[in-house]
């Protein structure tokens, strides 16, 4: 027999006894179970018990609203502490109404968690643990549902507006809350719990700029230069792991767009908050009971492209969608964003590999990976650190593919710089590379500040591109690789012992700076001449070669390699070892580089070498002794 039985039962004893004037004994006190000492414990116990006897009473009384549930709730407290001889005081009576009223109007234990600003995150680990995340760090809480049925009804609340359902069919649903926080539920029988609710919380006033600095998330002159890229329409993943911050950080970068362009976005559950007015949320749709009714990432996709959209949003790739989105930044929706979870910027491509392959649409890996190289223009990867901060540690450029390979190159990078009360210290620099997009800024006319975010500027010295990314006009990858000059292609000597070490001599046209384009003899024959040439300005020759070490970008092209480096050595070729081009050489187009050790030449050896070659240059242009002398010019 419940409490309120025992109350209502008492009440009717007692107005017989009175109406029969026979002195009846007052019930005695309801039986209690011991509880442990303190006060917030006796508290809790008593909250417990008048929470589980009020819901039951009310359970099927929704229609109850506002003021008229306030009043009768709080009548029915009243009635069960006076009855059950609880002492409380009128502040924890009033604790009690509100914690009743969240069952019955609200989300029960949620409420106050919704509304609490400095918590991110609430899971529900079934009835009995509520654990929130604040400031990166998780804890428990002391509350707590009556039981597991207490918690699909709050799970039913929140998704009962949105036409979803979970039930034993279907024990899994990703929804969300008027004020745009995102929901995921799962029951029994997948979890072993009991019901678990995670709620990504969402502020009611979305984040701007100004916060995300203040956050640490990263610095102003970071974020000018992400506005700068989303003005000049760059196509940009975010990546991150779990509770990084991906979605809050593409909100911030779409306040970027223009007002003047129409934007569309698609998610599962509508959390981008846009401030723009020319904008269209499309929302996934799960099946309905019987199994028909599915609207999905990729049905909203390839829909949108029909909505005349200047930039398409999508809130993350999970699947075969990638492709779609793919196909729409190459096809004239410059500009776009999306999300992924990936532990790096290296990982989001080939998590995009991996989920373009699940699209049923066979593709060769090698064509999937020119989709995404002209795709995509940079990754902004996001990660939550030790300390609970969110930061973005990379901002990394796409720029082509080689040899089946994606080009990736950082243009920022986290630097780490202590702890500081506790909190890791470090801002995103610059890493020395220029991207291959800087004409891109010019070409929409954006002006950037002076010193261009620490950008190097370009250098007239280093190898000029081949290509352009596809998607700009260019069939091959973009080829500027950036490091020291004479690292690509022009040689380093240095002379000591007696001997001449000259290395990293590639296949660069010294007038222009160009790689030489053709065949692997002819990057051979243009390395040749070129090591040639260093090794007499350090004053020695090809026939001084000692030792030799041969880096080839396809250890196949062995054969026609040496087949060209013995024709320069016409009486011995010397010997030496085989080794692999580094990364920023075969980024640079290089199919051979050359190492030589030579010993040291006098000048005066290579004088009289050079007046050798004069005298068997002229042996070669005089007439043999036997041979007639030629007939002079008819007159």
């Amino acid at each position: 027999m419940s409490l309120l039985q025992r109350m209502e039962r008492a009440q009717r004893r007692a107005a017989i006894a009175a109406d029969a004037l026979v002195p009846v004994a007052p019930p005695g006190p309801p039986v209690r179970t011991p509880i442990a000492p303190g006060r917030e414990t006796l508290l809790r116990d008593i909250r417990r018990q008048i929470q589980a006897e009020v819901m039951a009473a009310f359970r099927d009384q929704s229609e109850l609203t506002g003021s008229e549930a306030r009043e009768k709730v709080a009548a029915f407290i009243e009635g069960l502490t006076a009855w059950g001889n609880y002492i409380v005081t009128r502040d924890e009576k009033q604790r009690v109404l509100e914690e009743v009223l969240d069952d019955l109007l609200g989300l029960g234990p949620l409420e106050p968690l919704l509304q609490d600003e400095t918590i991110s995150e609430i899971m529900v680990n079934g009835p009995k643990q509520i654990y929130v995340e604040r400031n990166g760090r998780i804890e428990r809480i002391d509350a707590v549902f009556v039981d597991d049925e207490h918690v699909l009804r709050i799970i039913d609340r929140i998704i009962t507006p949105m036409g979803r359902r979970i039930d034993d069919s279907s024990p899994r649903v990703d929804a969300r809350l008027p004020d745009g926080s995102r929901v995921n539920a799962i029951i029994p029988p997948l979890s072993l719990v009991g019901p678990v609710i995670t709620i990504r919380k969402f502020s009611a006033r979305p984040f701007t700029v100004a916060d995300l600095v203040r956050f640490g998330t990263a610095s102003q002159e970071m974020f000018d230069f992400l506005q700068a890229c989303i003005e000049a329409k760059l196509n940009i993943f975010v990546s991150g792991g779990t509770g990084s911050g991906k979605t809050t950080t593409l909100n911030v970068l779409s306040s970027f767009i223009p007002k003047t362009e129409r934007i569309v976005t698609i998610e599962d559950a509508a959390e981008l908050q846009l401030r723009q007015d020319h904008v269209i949320t499309l929302e996934s749709r799960p099946s309905n009971l019987e199994g028909e009714g599915e609207i999905t990432i990729r049905d909203l996709l390839r829909n949108s492209l029909h909505m005349r959209p200047d930039r398409i949003i999508v809130g993350e790739c999970r699947g075969g969608e990638a492709l779609d989105m793919l196909q729409a930044m190459t096809t004239g929706h410059d500009g776009s964003l999306s999300t992924g979870h990936a532990n790096s910027a290296e990982d989001m491509l080939r998590r995009l590999e991996t989920m373009v392959l699940m699209s049923s649409v066979e593709l060769p890996l090698r064509a999937v990976r020119e989709q995404i190289a002209s795709a995509v223009d940079l990754v902004v990867h996001q990660a939550r650190l030790k300390d609970g901060s969110r930061r973005i540690i990379s901002i990394t450029e796409i720029y082509g593919i080689e040899d089946d390979e994606i080009l990736t190159q950082d243009i920022f990078k986290f630097q780490y710089a202590g702890i500081v009360d506790g909190r890791i210290d470090g801002q995103l620099q610059s890493t020395g590379v220029r991207p291959t997009f800087m004409d891109v800024f010019h070409a929409n006319g954006i002006v950037l500040p002076a010193g261009e975010f620490g950008i190097p500027p370009a250098d007239s010295t280093m190898p000029k591109p081949r290509h352009l990314k596809s998607r700009r006009g260019g069939v091959e990858a973009v080829i500027i690789p950036h490091a020291e000059p004479l690292a690509l292609g022009r040689g380093r000597t240095v002379a000591a012992g007696g001997m001449v070490y000259v290395t990293s001599v590639g296949p660069i046209d010294m007038a222009t700076g160009e790689v030489v384009k053709g065949s692997i003899f002819d990057q051979t024959n243009q390395a040749m001449s070129n090591l040639k040439d260093r090794l007499h300005d350090a004053g020695t020759t090809l026939d001084r070669i000692v030792w030799a070490t041969w880096s080839l970008r396809d250890p196949s092209d062995w054969d026609h390699f040496n087949e060209e480096w013995i024709r320069w050595f016409p009486a011995d070729a010397p010997g030496g070892q085989l080794s692999v081009l580094t990364a920023l050489q075969r980024r640079a187009g290089f199919r051979v580089s050359l190492s030589v050790i030579a010993e040291a030449g006098a000048p005066a050896q290579l004088e009289a070498g050079a007046m050798v070659s004069a005298a068997d240059a002229q042996a070669d242009e005089a007439p043999a002794p036997d041979a007639p002398a030629p007939e002079p010019p008819a007159a």
